[in-house]
């Protein structure tokens, strides 16, 4: 990973200057990974690519506030999850919270899944659910933000963002339990 920074970082000093060319370069070494991400929130491909383009437009604007404190992909990764779940608002998807009265927390670190479901099936059947549990669970579970930052990302609560993550677990192990033991 070293050596990725030191031959990125040409290019994003050269971008810092408004080089269009370089700016090119990134777009090209990023724009499939990001594309990814993106996809995962939005679940339109036109839609994806736009909000991917529109991150990317973000990053070139800010891009003197990057200083290297994280790989320039996590950072650029941080604008599109950012920008997706700002499509997802704009569009009236957003996450509708929860009655805020739940004061308990219930922690589920019995999640299992037999061997025979690969990732695939896992986030297959995660993309499945309502959009305010596969939020959480893609925050979660495959970008690895912790409840703290998931309430900032989507404007709830911390105890908002954990129910809907033990309540969007539950929901996938009932469908993977239906789909190899049903």
């Amino acid at each position: 990973m070293r050596v990725t920074k030191q031959l990125h970082q040409p290019i994003i000093e050269a971008c810092k200057l408004n080089d269009a060319k370089a700016q090119m370069q990134l777009y090209d070494l990023y724009c499939d990974a990001m594309y990814t991400v993106a996809l995962r929130y939005v679940k339109d491909t036109y839609e994806a690519e736009d909000v991917m383009q529109d991150a990317f437009i973000k990053a070139f604007k800010k891009i003197n506030l990057y200083k290297e404190e994280v790989a320039f992909g996590a950072w650029l990764k941080k604008i599109v999850i950012n920008q997706s779940i700002d499509w997802l608002k704009k569009k009236k998807l957003a996450v509708v919270p929860i009655n805020e009265e739940i004061t308990t927390i219930i922690e589920d670190d019995d999640w299992q899944v037999t061997s025979k479901v690969g990732y695939d099936e896992i986030v297959g059947s995660i993309n499945k659910l309502k959009e305010k549990y596969r939020l959480v669970l893609t925050l979660y579970l495959l970008e690895g933000y912790d409840h703290n930052e998931i309430s900032q990302i989507l404007g709830i609560s911390e105890v908002t963002s954990r129910t809907h993550l033990m309540r969007g677990k539950k929901q996938v192990q009932e469908h993977l339990k239906t789909s190899y033991y049903g």
